[in-house]
């Protein structure tokens, strides 16, 4: 069992097709479902964020199990498999790893170093948990990959500027104002973690003051009284309070998840035509809260994911470069040192079954010797046990550690392997047999689901392997 990450991103896919294909809160649960009850899966957890859809499986056969996942994500999106075939990015086994430690560290964000995604990952592991879909496996590398996260952040300073999508979309919306932030007037609508970030940045902004309006009123009245008690006086309210809360609006931010938008052009230009001045809004719904014609209402600048995307993807600042650095290679490190301990924990089935066959050996040994002597002296017959399995035991000692040792290599199976075959250890045997270690490859997006459709996965090159 292998695990496998099949998924779009900012970087593989424009924001129209991360809109189709993006998956809201109440579908996680369904769509883990539908995943574990595939033939191939028996694990699997769903990161969905505003730039981002990865499945994270454990599957039993490479092609069987992209077959199966890509095929949900299809099904979800409405689109046929091909459509998304060149957008997708596959990471399988070792690489898998190494993508979702990357992820952690925030090295694959659009806004590299942000510190979002690990409440993110931890949130996509919580619901994977109370659906029931989460087995060893992904348990203990989602735990792994949020302590990886919590080290690169704490060691290398890559988020010491604070930097997130939200705050990029408010300087963007300083900009559009042409000036900064303080003493605006702000409306967020949205009262998830993304509301509560944008809040807060607007309250460091020194914003005069912040509407938060959101389906449920209680949601929006909890996070208007966080801001208040932080010092910016804030109130809250429904969606329908919106065309009212705009007239005076300075900056909208919307971030709620919604299917459909939530901002059309009527409120957007009533509004405009009243208030007389400009208003930044920032649209980072996905998919959109904002409908397309808002951007064309005279006044009005509209931030949103796609422009975030064209400005950002790919942009690390010259006096971030040592920090990504850095982070790199704790990454790096951090992916060996779990691969190497996996292979290692692997093996230990093999070495057990081993002792245990010599175990049986000696035993039998004893019981012939009993047969042989019955008026053997007990004491005798114990310290002859004891010599005979020190023997035993010295024997099997170096080998033991040794193809442990080895183990946490590459190629460790093969000790394994080679153990089972000159001990004649019986591989029907659970306790016999290691199941095979994380080696692997990443693809390109698309070259992995065409595999699946046919073509043979391509053996793994010296730089596709994780700190060989």
């Amino acid at each position: 069992m292998s695990v496998l990450v099949v998924g779009m991103s900012h970087r593989t896919a424009p924001v129209s097709l991360l809109e189709k294909a993006t998956v809201g809160p109440d579908d996680v649960p369904k769509l883990l479902d539908e995943m574990l009850r595939a033939e191939h899966v028996s694990e699997v957890v769903l990161l969905a964020t505003c730039n981002r859809i990865e499945a994270y499986a454990v599957v039993d056969a490479f092609h069987a199990g992209l077959t199966d996942v890509s095929g949900v994500l299809a099904r979800h999106s409405g689109l046929p498999l091909a459509d998304l075939t060149d957008h997708l990015y596959v990471h399988y086994a070792a690489s898998a790893v190494q993508h979702l430690f990357a992820v952690s560290a925030g090295l694959d964000s659009m806004v590299v170093g942000e510190s979002q995604i690990l409440g993110q990952l931890r949130a996509a592991y919580a619901v994977a948990d109370d659906a029931e879909t989460v087995g060893r496996v992904l348990h203990e590398l989602s735990q792994h990959a949020l302590r990886v996260g919590k080290r690169v952040h704490a060691r290398t300073g890559i988020d010491t500027a604070g930097a997130s999508v939200v705050s990029e979309a408010l300087a963007d919306a300083s900009r559009g104002l042409g000036r900064d932030l303080g003493g605006v007037k702000a409306v967020v609508v949205g009262a998830g973690a993304m509301g509560a970030l944008a809040a807060a940045h607007l309250r460091r902004a020194g914003a005069a003051e912040i509407v938060v309006l959101n389906r449920s009123e209680e949601r929006a009245e909890r996070l208007a009284t966080k801001t208040t008690e932080a010092g910016t006086p804030a109130r809250a309210g429904t969606l329908d309070l919106l065309p009212t809360e705009l007239a005076d609006a300075d900056v909208l931010v919307t971030c709620t998840g919604s299917i459909g938008t939530v901002v059309d052009r009527e409120p957007v230009a009533a509004a405009r035509r009243a208030a007389g001045r400009p208003l930044v809004v920032c649209d980072l719904g996905l998919p959109r809260d904002v409908a397309a014609g808002v951007g064309d209402v005279p006044g009005v600048t509209v931030v949103d994911l796609e422009t975030l995307q064209r400005r950002l993807t790919d942009r690390v600042d010259v006096e971030g470069a040592d920090a990504v650095a850095a982070a790199r290679a704790i990454v790096a490190d951090e992916a060996q040192a779990y691969l190497a301990s996996q292979r290692s924990a692997e093996v230990t089935p093999t070495v057990t079954a081993l002792r245990r066959r010599a175990s049986e050996v000696v035993d039998a040994e004893l019981l012939r010797l009993d047969s042989r002597l019955p008026d053997l002296e007990p004491a005798m017959r114990d310290e002859f046990a004891r010599s005979v399995r020190r023997v035993v035991d010295k024997l099997l000692h170096t080998p033991t550690v040794q193809v442990k040792r080895l183990a946490e290599g590459p190629d460790g199976d093969s000790y394994a392997q080679a153990l089972r075959l000159l001990f004649e250890l019986d591989p029907q045997t659970p306790a016999a047999v290691a199941t095979p270690g994380m080696t692997g490859t990443t693809a390109r997006p698309g070259d992995d689901v065409a595999a699946a459709l046919g073509v043979e996965l391509h053996e793994p090159r010296a730089d596709e392997e994780v700190a060989r």
